[in-house]
């Protein structure tokens, strides 16, 4: 059984930094397409990063230059760093498995963490 559990939210000022991680589990995930998502109050999920199987990266417009996706291959693992964080970063943080590289479909949801950046 697949499982993903992120962890590392929060509450952080303006211009701080977070960094989450997401622990996967039931199976190796060294081919999958990982990445996060994000959802804030009153908002649709959106795509925030994807790292491929094979180490290449996207990110939204929204984050780029202030967020890095990472991953550890042997942990089955995948991270988020996210610095200069501002109030409309704020949302639930999901992590995603099994997805395709531009976020239309996801194989697996984590069951999401809090962010929340104060102003």
């Amino acid at each position: 059984q697949v499982q993903l559990v992120e962890s590392g939210g929060g509450l952080v000022q303006t211009g701080g930094s977070l960094r989450l991680s997401c622990a996967a589990s039931g199976r190796t995930f060294s081919r999958s397409n990982m990445g996060w998502f994000r959802q804030a109050p009153g908002k649709g999920r959106e795509f925030v990063a994807v790292m491929s199987w094979i180490g290449t990266t996207g990110y939204a417009d929204s984050v780029k230059g202030r967020f890095t996706i990472s991953r550890d291959y042997i942990k089955n693992a995948v991270y988020l760093q996210m610095n200069s964080l501002k109030p409309e970063d704020t949302a639930v943080y999901y992590c995603a498995a099994d997805m395709t590289p531009d976020g239309r479909s996801v194989g697996s949801w984590g069951q999401g963490t809090q962010v929340t950046v104060s102003s």
